[in-house]
């Protein structure tokens, strides 16, 4: 049977007597319990002898198929899904698609993640839909902000981004500034996109249009998913300020009342599933959307406003070799010496900007030879730099120890850019200029990695 191969043969036996098949509305009895919903495929793992099926709630179940009974009922309660629903849904979405000059058009861009996807109820699985018509299926709301582009770049994991894939982006978002839109949104997976919020700030120089990134927490299939209302708070933004750059739009907070629009460059995940997992660091947002009014209320006190200006890329070099190295206790000189030949390394540093590298008895002489590689790597070309390991700011001012690597060429002195930034804005310098000028760079703000005061009101917002 197509799409229940991995069902064993006592289960195909029951779905067979029922003549079923997967994506069918079906009827399992079972020891007096009763349940109904969308036979679904099985994965390869798990119990091969469980019926598996989504129940109407979204949530999947797995039913034991030895003394169950299976029946496969007529109709279809998600006809919307079926062949003919899918052409009716996509024609009245054209339909909402007609230009209107009064609305701003915003070009959405798709990189993957959770935001672009539905539950195709023949299957039960999670299906990507990128085309404008399936957006606005999806999210009628957004026919009513502005006119709406949609395209796919890459279908991707966003832990597989590589250089290669921010220079894609910077380029196909050039693209659309020049083609004359008014903002752009990419929809990204939540786990990396603090990294390309950082690597396209750097990446559109020039940049006088606004370009956020949007991402989902939960599943569309779940009655939680935050992908519409992530998305419409963005669009809202867009057409509802001045403000340009590159940001990144999702929950304020775990209800659906209000969006954060974050800097590119001065953001994190902080939590693996939670819908406001985004905080700024050392910061504040930039503004706050409320959904679904859409009213938008600005935070920042400066920020770039819109221009005509088109943004020049200035693209990273893909065989940029840069590092992030964690300081941790009982650290051996082995851990540094493996980035020999390599670009740079960004180290994660606790308080003001400690390494193990003082001898006080026996068992530390190892942190003099933590230091001597250092040196090392710093005499064989190899840039490093220091990064808080999150809140605050170094200084590297303060202890004989720290004074010592700043006399080595170690950067990072006053910084409070995350260590993500420093990555992205490290491996970005030394693929536009040389080291000299690069080394220069690293302690000067280019697009507001950098604070010049540190709030004491920025710290766990």
């Amino acid at each position: 049977m197509p799409g229940l191969e991995n069902y064993s043969k006592n289960a195909l036996k029951v779905i067979g007597s029922a003549k079923a098949a997967a994506g069918d509305r079906v009827r399992i009895v079972k020891q007096r319990e009763v349940y109904e919903g969308t036979l679904l495929p099985r994965a390869e793992l798990g119990d091969r002898n469980s019926l598996v099926i989504k129940l109407d709630n979204g949530y999947n179940v797995g039913i034991g198929a030895s003394g169950a009974k299976l029946k496969k009922l007529k109709g279809d309660m998600h006809t919307l899904e079926g062949e003919f629903g899918l052409q009716k849904w996509r024609e009245q979405a054209k339909a909402k698609l007609k230009h209107d000059p009064n609305k701003p058009t915003i070009a959405i861009l798709h990189t993957g993640g959770t935001v672009a996807s539905r539950v195709d109820y023949r299957t039960g699985g999670v299906t990507t839909s990128f085309t404008p018509e399936d957006i606005i299926h999806m999210f009628p709301e957004l026919a009513e902000i502005a006119n709406i582009r949609s395209r796919l770049i890459r279908n991707m994991w966003s832990q597989d981004m590589r250089f290669e894939h921010y220079n894609l982006l910077a380029k196909e978002i050039e693209k659309e500034v020049k083609a004359g839109v008014d903002g752009i949104i990419v929809t990204h997976g939540t786990d990396t996109m603090h990294y390309t919020g950082a690597a396209l700030s750097f990446a559109l120089e020039g940049l006088r249009t606004p370009v956020l990134l949007v991402a989902s927490q939960r599943s569309s299939d779940r009655p939680s998913s935050d992908a519409g209302s992530n998305l419409i708070c963005a669009a809202r933004f867009i057409a509802g300020s001045d403000w340009a750059g590159v940001g990144l739009c999702m929950h304020e907070g775990s209800s659906d009342d209000t969006c954060l629009i974050l800097p590119g460059t001065k953001v994190r995940k902080m939590h693996a599933s939670r819908r406001d997992t985004f905080r700024p660091i050392n910061t504040t947002a930039i503004a706050r959307v409320k959904y679904p009014s859409g009213d938008v209320e600005m935070i920042a006190d400066a920020y770039e406003k819109r221009g005509k200006e088109r943004p020049k890329p200035r693209l990273f070099k893909p065989k940029t070799k840069v590092a992030i190295l964690r300081q941790h206790t009982n650290m051996w000189a082995e851990q540094f010496s493996a980035y020999k030949g390599w670009d740079g390394l960004v180290i994660e540093v606790t308080g003001l900007g400690h390494l193990p590298t003082s001898e006080i008895d026996a068992w530390t002489r190892e942190h003099r030879k933590i230091f001597g590689e250092l040196q090392k790597l710093i005499k064989g070309g190899t840039v490093v730099v220091l990064a808080p390991t999150l809140y605050g700011r170094l200084n590297l001012d303060v202890y004989a120890n720290q004074r010592e690597m700043l006399q080595a060429g170690v950067l990072g002195h006053l910084s409070d850019m995350t260590p993500e930034a420093s990555f992205i804005k490290l491996a970005w310098l030394l693929s536009n200029y040389p080291k000299k000028r690069a080394k220069e760079l690293m302690g000067e703000n280019l697009r507001g990695e950098l604070t010049a005061i540190s709030e004491v009101d920025t710290f766990l917002i």
